[in-house]
């Protein structure tokens, strides 16, 4: 059976042709993302793997139910790029990787508040220029601060298990609190206390509908002056032009993400010889405070062995005609 991968980068291809080998299936990769332009490079091949930047809109799924598509493998656990209500009515079935090393995005999250904290990036470059002075690389105890913990799904735990090692209060939101979290200290609370009270906030909740733009001008306002703000979940949780303004003021006092509203023009490509027209993260990227990652953060080898055998056991379970336990359905 053939498969068609689109958004493929080299370090896809080899974890899928190596991993593919007990299960004998015919890939074929495409870096081209999906769109509506795109569909028609899917031939004989009723099954599409798609990633977070893929676009599968009722128009796209149209063109892929058109040339014989049964079935999307996201290779991904998101699945806010798919019209499920489209796919549903298409008769297309959506499978995703729930979990895939969620201590790989747990410890990037992590990564972005010590280095934004203590600034190593802006050291490592001084020292390189034998500039060994330590001004303006002052950054604060971890130990003792308030961290707010916005979804406390598999990432969200991972990352508040890490926070509480490092001795900080550790206040969470969800709609079903973690026992587990709790029984470890983890303090759940609702929204408006979490962002009024924590020196950190790290965002691990899905993007949907109600979350879109959870972080907006009104919930900024509610967090004190110099609040740090983590995103390593999907760049729609954040209002980017509404954080501008916060960084601006110093209602922000730094900003660390992993992702970006517009980040499918971007990311995933080397853009080092082109003009950027997206004037708003050119912006972002000018302040001293912000750090920006491109989507990296599942990056890990153990990640992209995760993804890519559950990726294939799925595809595998559907041929079969078994049971699939991660498929996507209309809510």
């Amino acid at each position: 059976m053939k498969i068609t991968f689109f958004s493929v980068q080299p370090y896809d291809r080899s974890y899928f042709e190596k991993y593919n080998e007990p299960f004998g299936f015919q890939l074929k990769f495409y870096s081209s993302q999906l769109n509506e332009q795109t569909t028609d490079l899917v031939k004989e091949s009723p099954v599409v793997c798609l990633f977070v930047n893929d676009r599968a809109n009722a128009e796209a799924l149209q063109g892929l139910k058109d040339r014989g598509v049964e079935l999307i493998a996201l290779r991904c656990a998101g699945f806010n790029n798919v019209d499920l209500e489209a796919a549903a009515r298409l008769g297309i079935r959506v499978v995703r990787v729930p979990a895939y090393s969620p201590e790989a995005v747990a410890e990037h999250a992590v990564a972005l508040i010590m280095t934004l904290n203590r600034k190593t990036h802006k050291a490592y470059n001084r020292v390189r220029e034998q500039n060994f002075s330590l001004n303006g690389l002052m950054g604060f105890d971890l130990y003792g601060k308030t961290v707010g913990v916005v979804g406390t799904g598999r990432i969200g735990i991972a990352f508040a298990k890490i926070m509480l090692g490092f001795g900080c209060r550790v206040l969470a939101f969800d709609m079903i609190a973690n026992k587990q979290l709790e029984a470890l200290g983890v303090e759940y609370t609702n929204l408006p206390d979490l962002f009024a009270t924590c020196n950190i906030i790290s965002l691990h909740c899905p993007l949907t509908d109600s979350t879109r733009h959870l972080i907006n001008a009104e919930t900024l306002n509610m967090m004190e002056p110099g609040t740090m703000l983590i995103n390593t979940s999907r760049g729609g949780l954040i209002d980017t032009k509404a954080a501008i303004k916060a960084l601006k003021h110093g209602r922000l006092g730094s900003l660390g993400i992993d992702v970006y509203e517009q980040e499918e023009k971007l990311f995933f490509r080397d853009l080092s010889g082109d003009i950027i027209e997206d004037d708003v993260i050119q912006r972002l990227m000018s302040f001293p405070n912000v750090l920006i990652t491109a989507h990296q953060a599942f990056f890990t080898d153990e990640a992209l062995t995760q993804i890519a055998n559950i990726t294939l056991v799925n595809i595998d379970a559907w041929q079969k005609g078994e049971v699939l336990t991660n498929e996507v359905r209309v809510a």
